[in-house]
């Protein structure tokens, strides 16, 4: 439950019409389900961020980030920390050069296509990918043998005691579906893309290729998290699912995607705990049939101490 005294110091922050109490995230999370948030704070602009970050580093107050959603599972439970959204209120994208700056409530989509716009290749791969731009640096985002750290140049983040600081591409740490970012207390707030001058009917090509292939290949009409687990070495997670027997298991309403393995789907009216259920169950039988321990690539939100 969120305290009076720390809501009134909220307040000397944010306007109320950026502060939601109790707040449902099933419809902020591309799963489209799961539970609510003790307090939704939408941020507007990076000084409201820091403000907030520095409130919570003092009062020791929970947090978490929230882009678009697009790698998230809310627990049936919900979570009873503060939930800080950066979204399209903080999309700003800028060109100079080959040089491509975005706020990190942009869509990586959004900043791929203003880059064919400019003639600038590096960015192709993302024309599909749902997430933000804070997000996808964050898990070093990919598709198509493309990366985040193949392009980014710097990241502006905020620190634990609400400083900002900018960090160079080299000082992230960039591995698979990974980051510096995932053990520091560091906030995306802007991204630098350093991209290569291309032809532009080319480059349009090639993403309308990606995504042409993405539409073939992955179950785009149901609800999901894309990829539910990361690849691992030396396998691919869809095919193990599927030599494993799971294509199309299904507990209430959440399914292995019959179109790609890969993929756990809200196939209608899944709950947080059919989603977890399933993913449980794939894990274990992929286990027993292989001995490979599939890692979820989905970040899961919820108190510990609560069931889902």
């Amino acid at each position: 439950m969120l305290g009076e005294s720390l809501l009134k110091k909220i307040r000397e922050y944010l306007p109320e019409e950026q502060i939601f109490l109790n707040q449902s995230l099933k419809d902020m999370t591309t799963f489209r389900t799961g539970g609510s948030c003790s307090c939704l704070l939408e941020i507007d602009t990076e000084e409201q961020l820091c403000q907030l970050i520095r409130l919570f580093g003092r009062t020791e107050q929970p947090y978490f980030i929230l882009g678009n959603g697009s790698n998230t599972l809310v627990k049936d439970a919900g979570y009873s920390g503060i939930v800080l959204h950066i979204d399209r209120s903080m999309d700003a994208i800028t060109v100079e050069g080959n040089i491509i700056t975005a706020e990190a409530g942009a869509m990586l989509s959004k900043v791929s296509r203003v880059a064919a716009e400019h003639g600038l290749s590096g960015l192709e791969f993302a024309a599909g990918i749902p997430g933000s731009v804070g997000g996808g640096v964050v898990m070093n985002a990919g598709a198509y043998d493309g990366e985040m750290k193949d392009v980014v140049k710097s990241v502006r983040v905020v620190g634990k005691d609400g400083e900002i600081l900018d960090l160079r591409g080299s000082a992230m740490e960039f591995g698979y579906r990974t980051s510096v970012l995932r053990n520091r207390p560091f906030v995306v707030t802007a991204v630098t893309f350093e991209l290569a001058p291309g032809n532009q009917e080319e480059i349009l090509a090639k993403m309308e290729d990606f995504n042409r292939r993405r539409r073939e290949k992955q179950p785009l009409e149901y609800p999901s998290a894309g990829s539910t687990f990361k690849r691992p070495e030396g396998y691919y997670a869809g095919k193990l699912i599927m030599d494993a027997g799971m294509r199309g298991f299904q507990i209430g309403g959440a399914r292995v995607s019959d179109k790609h393995c890969g993929f756990i789907i809200n196939a209608g009216g899944a709950s947080a705990s059919d989603i977890l259920d399933v993913m449980g169950e794939v894990q274990d039988r992929v286990y027993a049939c292989f001995g490979v321990k599939l890692e979820p690539e989905v970040v899961v939100l919820g108190d510990p101490e609560k069931k889902a």
